[in-house]
């Protein structure tokens, strides 16, 4: 791609999160095009175009992968999708990157990393905390020995149901056909994702799901325990029906502690030797910029993005083990 002045994107699902979160990131980003999107309501998918000044709309999927212009799609259905779509694109030779998680199960994460393996594509994941400086911060304290050895990270999240969930209303996001974990396949895949790459792989993964609630068919109660390659040890507890939210992770080290949230905001702390450092570090306006100037770094300048299919996947495996998902 070393050759290329501009990449030509497509969007296939123009829904909220591209609205603020990602979509604008795409026309920021120098080298980068978002030239088409896609959404099987056809109003709704022209008035996406029109507010963002986009030239091409379209209500079929096919018709967006196949269309000569684009270059690269961008995935931003519910997962069940990710794995017809995410086929789709490899075996029209274009460049993807997919919505995380990357699929509901291991098998289809498997299933779609070989397809573009096998095409000698270009496959990224939307894991974007990878990229954003407040996490990177983080990293740099670890890598830096600021607590020592890592002994073990604890992430605990927590949040009331709401009146969609308490209504029984569809939402996709607990449809166990859709997503198995409910709202932990949405938002502990950040956090488990995150920890792969702050900590290296995963080597050993044990959990438990429930649904304490019954208001819906996903899990709403996972709690696990893991191993890193890194020789740290790990804990986790995701619960969707409690009386407070609270999203808290605590890294344990031979010499000090690091704190921060996963999607709070907040500093990152570092407390070492009786004393308390804080870093504020703002996230971007469209959190996914940084992700998507890496991924034009990566297939201009031939640098390394930190989360691709390979990656994703491995968080796949991780969530499968922690569900229980054979």
């Amino acid at each position: 791609m070393d050759n290329r002045n501009q990449i030509n994107w497509g969007i296939i699902g123009c829904g909220e999160v591209t609205e603020v979160k990602s979509g604008p990131a795409y026309k920021k980003t120098p080298g980068f095009k978002l030239a088409a999107v896609m959404r099987r309501n056809a109003e709704l998918a022209e008035d996406y175009a029109k507010r963002h000044q986009i030239e091409k709309h379209y209500a079929c999927a096919d018709a967006l992968i196949n269309d000569s212009d684009i270059d690269a799609v961008y995935i931003a259905t519910p997962p069940d999708s990710h794995k017809q779509y995410g086929l789709q694109v490899a075996a029209a030779g274009k460049i993807c990157c997919i919505e995380k998680p990357l699929a509901p199960s291991y098998a289809d994460c498997q299933t779609i990393v070989s397809a573009f393996a096998a095409a000698k594509l270009p496959l990224f994941v939307a894991y974007y905390r990878r990229t954003l400086p407040r996490f990177n911060q983080v990293k740099t304290l670890l890598d830096d020995g600021e607590i020592g050895q890592v002994r073990h990270v604890n992430w605990h999240l927590s949040k009331a149901a709401s009146e969609l969930d308490r209504s029984g209303g569809y939402n996709w996001r607990t449809d166990k056909q859709v997503a198995p974990g409910g709202y932990f396949d949405d938002l502990a895949s950040h956090g488990l994702d995150l920890f792969a790459y702050l900590l290296g792989e995963y080597i050993q993964v044990k959990g438990i799901a429930r649904n304490q609630q019954q208001f819906y068919s996903a899990y709403d109660a996972i709690s696990a325990c893991w191993s890193h390659a890194s020789g740290a040890t790990g804990s986790g507890s995701w619960n969707f029906g409690s009386a407070a939210r609270e999203d808290k992770v605590t890294l344990y080290g031979s010499a000090g502690e690091i704190q921060f949230s996963v999607f709070d905001e907040g500093p990152v702390v570092l407390l070492k030797g009786g004393e308390r450092r804080e870093f504020w570090i703002e996230h971007p306006e469209n959190i996914q910029l940084h992700h998507v100037q890496s991924m034009q770094q990566a297939l201009v300048g031939g640098l390394p993005h930190p989360s691709t299919g390979e990656s994703a996947a491995h968080t796949g495996w991780v969530m499968d083990q922690i569900l229980g998902i054979e």
